[in-house]
């Protein structure tokens, strides 16, 4: 279908939304993106791009901007939480040749994604809180302050609570997982290098990988627990709690510890992936059809993935309904999968006494007898390049 002219209405300035303005823009699109800040902006903290999210942003042209504004990440080590001994080591280098990982900052990412829309000319609607969204054959957007906007087709990438999805599905009611998270950024003092570093504890394990020039460091560290916290990453906590949830971790993971003074706390909760994702002419991506716990990092990669791959089903279908769906039965089931394998992955970093020992010798002995097997597991993930595909 040619795409040159068609209007297109995407609510929501993330990952996701600037993505798909980009990708539909260059195939003739007419873009506009709603975004109820005040400016594209985004606070956060550290992601992980690994190469199936790179390949939308090198096909973007985005892959240098990426790369000289983030950490190129050369291995994941595992360590044993007490004194930080190594269990592990995964060498990304030997394993993703000509195929890179990279920490980046959030508002980094966003800041690449939303100068490349300026400079594409997309035109982005400030300040435009949206009510609710009408699905149909000329779907309606209704705002906040009474205002009204469509198009020939409107895009929800507007997150975890998503206007667009909640039009043609039922809500539902997400579930605790029992486990929360906390996120902050500390000095890398420590001189850190680009490694994810991963320490296991009981019920416990901490992340940390250096950002930018490498003088910021990313940790995300995750507790079971039964009392539950508020969903949303950005709730403000004292960091105490951090530091008595984590007292048994030592060496370098006591020392970033010690080094935070600002942290965000939120409960992890399981969300299905959304039965319907289209209707109409409205259309859902990322975490608005599929949010997924934080424990493979694949929340931006898959939005990347939904972008590109909506835009390509789009120009290759006759009309817009047949391209919404060819877009569904691309992404479900890699969608659905992903998710699985996210909520699935935690409980390996968490193993208590006696497990823990049995399992950390058996990871060393994978780690050293078959180190490219213990690295490849994650293939069907990691080297999926939706731009390669027909």
């Amino acid at each position: 279908m040619e795409l040159e002219g068609q209007r297109i209405t995407i609510i929501g300035c993330g990952i996701g939304g600037l993505t798909s303005a980009l990708v539909l823009q260059q195939r003739g699109a007419w873009v506009t993106v709603l975004e109820q800040a005040e400016a594209i902006s985004e606070v956060g903290a550290g992601l992980q791009i690994s190469p199936n999210g790179v390949a939308v942003l090198k096909a973007l042209g985005l892959h240098d901007d990426l790369a000289w504004r983030s950490q190129r990440a050369r291995a994941v080590v595992l360590r044993h939480h007490k004194h930080g001994q190594q269990v592990l080591r995964l060498d990304l280098d030997q394993y993703s040749v000509g195929q890179n990982f990279y920490f980046v900052h959030r508002s980094d990412l966003i800041s690449i994604l939303a100068d490349a829309v300026r400079r594409a000319g997309i035109q982005v609607r400030l300040l435009q809180k949206v009510d609710r969204v009408e699905a149909g054959p000329s779907p309606v957007v209704h705002l906040s302050n009474g205002a009204q906007c469509g198009g020939d087709l409107v895009i929800g990438a507007d997150g975890l609570h998503s206007k667009a999805r909640k039009a043609f599905n039922d809500p539902g009611q997400p579930s605790f997982t029992g486990q929360v998270a906390w996120r902050a950024t500390v000095p890398n003092v420590l001189n850190l290098p680009p490694e994810a570093q991963v320490y296991m504890g009981s019920k416990r394990h901490l992340v940390a990988y250096p950002l930018r020039d490498g003088s910021l460091v990313n940790i995300v560290a995750v507790q079971e627990r039964s009392e539950w916290a508020d969903e949303g990453w950005n709730h403000i906590d004292d960091p105490a709690n951090l530091r008595d949830a984590f007292r048994s971790f030592g060496g370098t993971a006591a020392g970033l510890l010690s080094a935070v003074d600002d942290v965000r706390l939120w409960g992890l909760f399981r969300h299905p992936v959304a039965k319907n994702w289209h209707q109409g002419r409205v259309v859902i991506l990322g975490d608005a059809a599929h949010p997924t716990l934080p424990f493979m990092a694949q929340g931006a990669n898959l939005a990347l993935e939904d972008a590109w791959v909506l835009g390509a089903s789009l120009a290759s279908a006759d009309t817009i309904d047949s391209g919404l769906g060819l877009y569904e039965q691309q992404r479900r089931d890699r969608a659905v999968k992903v998710v699985a394998a996210a909520t699935n992955n935690a409980w390996k970093y968490h193993l208590r006494a006696p497990l823990a020992w049995p399992a950390h010798q058996l990871l060393k002995l994978g780690g050293r007898f078959a180190p490219q097997r213990m690295v490849s597991q994650f293939d069907w993930i990691y080297q999926h390049d939706v731009t390669a595909q027909p």
